[in-house]
This record gives C-alpha cells, sequence and structure tokens, in this order.
C-alpha cells in the first residue's frame, strides 16, 4: 500500500472480527516497526506488553474497566480485538541515558527536560504499529487507561513501578462500525494550524 493511502486510510477502529485473530507474522512485524521510532539519545526506553490469549485479554478488560463498567457499545466492540498492546515509557532510562558521558548531564534531573520525551517516544512506537495495522489490511484503536485503574492493572500484569503504560491500542480485522460523533467536528484544515515563518 502506497504510505499516502496508509496515512488517509488511519483511523480509530472500535469494532472487531473475534473470529479472525492477527497472524503470528503480523503481531511480530508491529512489534518490529514500533522499535523503530525514534527516541531521544537513542534511548529505547519502551516496553510493550502483547495480549493474544483470550484469558489474557479478559483480564485486561477486567482491570482497566472503570467501576461504571464503561460505555456499552464501544467496551462491546473493544472488547472483540483479538490483540491488545499496552506501550508503556520507562522515564528512567532516560534519566541514565542523559547522565551518561556523551551526553554531558551530570545528574539524573528531570529539569532540564522541555517535555517528558519517554512518553513522546513511546506515542510514536504507537503511532508506527497503527500504521503497520493499516498497511497490514488490519484496523487499531488507541485509548487511554483511566487513572484509577493503573494499580489494578500493574497487579494483573506484574508491571514494574519504573515503567508507565502510555494507554492501549487494540488490533484486529474491522467489523461494522458506529462512526464517532466528534467525526461531525471536522478535520481541521492545514492553513488553519500551520504558521509559515512567523506565528503572527
Amino acid at each position: 500500500m502506497e504510505f499516502a493511502d496508509v496515512v488517509r486510510r488511519r483511523r480509530m477502529v472500535r469494532n472487531y472480527d473475534p473470529d479472525r485473530p492477527v497472524p503470528p507474522e503480523v503481531v511480530d512485524r508491529l512489534l518490529d516497526h514500533a522499535v523503530r521510532a525514534p527516541s531521544a539519545g537513542f534511548s529505547q526506553g519502551w516496553g510493550f506488553l502483547v495480549l493474544e490469549e483470550p484469558a489474557d485479554r479478559e483480564r485486561f478488560w477486567a482491570a482497566t474497566t472503570p467501576e461504571d463498567g464503561g460505555t456499552g457499545r464501544w467496551l462491546a466492540g473493544m472488547r472483540r480485538a483479538p490483540l491488545i498492546v499496552v506501550p508503556h515509557a520507562n522515564r528512567s532510562v532516560y534519566l541514565d541515558r542523559y547522565a551518561e558521558a556523551d551526553k554531558g548531564w551530570a545528574d539524573r534531573s528531570t529539569d532540564r527536560w522541555p517535555v517528558p520525551y519517554w512518553y513522546i517516544d513511546t506515542g510514536f512506537a504507537a503511532l508506527l504499529m497503527m500504521l503497520t495495522a493499516v498497511d497490514e489490511g488490519l484496523g487499531s484503536c488507541f485509548f487511554g487507561i483511566p487513572p484509577q485503574r493503573l494499580e489494578p492493572y500493574r497487579e494483573a500484569f506484574g508491571v514494574p513501578e519504573e515503567y508507565h503504560p502510555i494507554g492501549a491500542v487494540t488490533v484486529g480485522y474491522r467489523a461494522p462500525d458506529h462512526r464517532s460523533p466528534s467525526l461531525r467536528r471536522g478535520r481541521r484544515p492545514v492553513d488553519e494550524v500551520v504558521r509559515r515563518g512567523r506565528w503572527s
């Protein structure tokens, strides 16, 4: 598929065919492309939890679903995804990397960081997985884990404290889906969001 087509076809898919698993070689490609994301200082401070088995996916939904059960149709469609990948960011890897001699920082302070690149870089990796899914004829959706469900999630999967999930990605073959009401807002045109040479 042409890259421009991959970008245009990417969307958040919220309903999947539960009877069509993601082929193992495609799962491997998703992850291989994820680790090719850029990272500050080539720190690569990420970790990915891959959930393919039904019992693991069920444990994920049980741990991360809010007490009120979430929203019905959205959750029902998402739970049909045969693959969940949870990308995690590890700040400590970045702080250690930038305390090395070639970077010149003598300590592990976060004060020098203009933004938390550990989250940005892990987000890049998640997007590469999502674009790969489109290229493979699959759909995907990135969504957040509610803050009040982070500890139950960590306990359910033994996630070390230094790894912070930035969200989760469902992947699978698309099933008939409802368009998000948010799409009625329309895509903002390029000339509305781009400034050239000077902001004003």
